[in-house]
């Protein structure tokens, strides 16, 4: 007798062509600089079991060096740094579900970074006034995102349409009970 093991099929198969194809759920959450993403990434890691990814590990050494020196980027030194989240969020989500935080600021942007798995993604914008977001910015430490280029990321931000929007005013047991009302739906 040979040994074998039952492997229970997850609830998110879909049945395609005679063939059991693997859908696991991608969510990005949005927002300019200082709204909170990594924060409420990880706790929504900790709540779903879903890792974790954080796009500000996939900028190049001179982009992170423009940044620091106040210098926002370019479509053109965004353009490399998309196209390997995208790469890198593909590749991960054929083997588990996925939360990423990044900017996208950018309808284009985010076009891109659901690439070929948009069926699987879900975003979650957090937004948040101007003065609420500076003033979170300037009492953060250790970061490369100098609060001096938060304007320009208002200036280039495209409020989604096909976006949760979470009012960043919340606490963030709030905002991750309010992020997991609206995944269920």
């Amino acid at each position: 007798m040979t040994n074998f093991k039952f492997q229970p099929i997850p609830l998110n198969c879909i049945l395609e062509n005679s063939c059991i194809k693997m859908s696991y759920p991608v969510i990005y959450i949005m927002g300019v600089s200082g709204s909170g993403k990594t924060t409420i990434g990880k706790l929504l890691s900790q709540k779903t079991g879903y890792p974790f990814y954080d796009a500000d590990d996939f900028h190049s050494i001179e982009n992170k060096a423009k940044m620091n020196a106040g210098i926002p980027l370019t479509d053109e030194d965004r353009q490399p740094w998309l196209d390997g989240i995208n790469n890198f969020v593909v590749e991960a989500n054929k083997k588990h579900p996925v939360i990423l935080v990044c900017s996208a600021l950018k309808q284009r942007y985010r076009e891109r970074l659901s690439e070929s798995i948009e069926d699987n993604c879900q975003w979650i914008f957090l937004e948040g006034d101007f003065n609420t977001i500076l003033g979170r910015l300037n009492s953060r430490a250790d970061h490369y995102m100098p609060a001096s280029l938060l304007q320009s990321q208002f200036a280039a931000l495209e409020i989604p349409q096909d976006a949760n929007r979470i009012d960043i005013r919340k606490t963030p047991d709030e905002i991750i009970q309010t992020i997991r009302t609206k995944l269920k739906s």
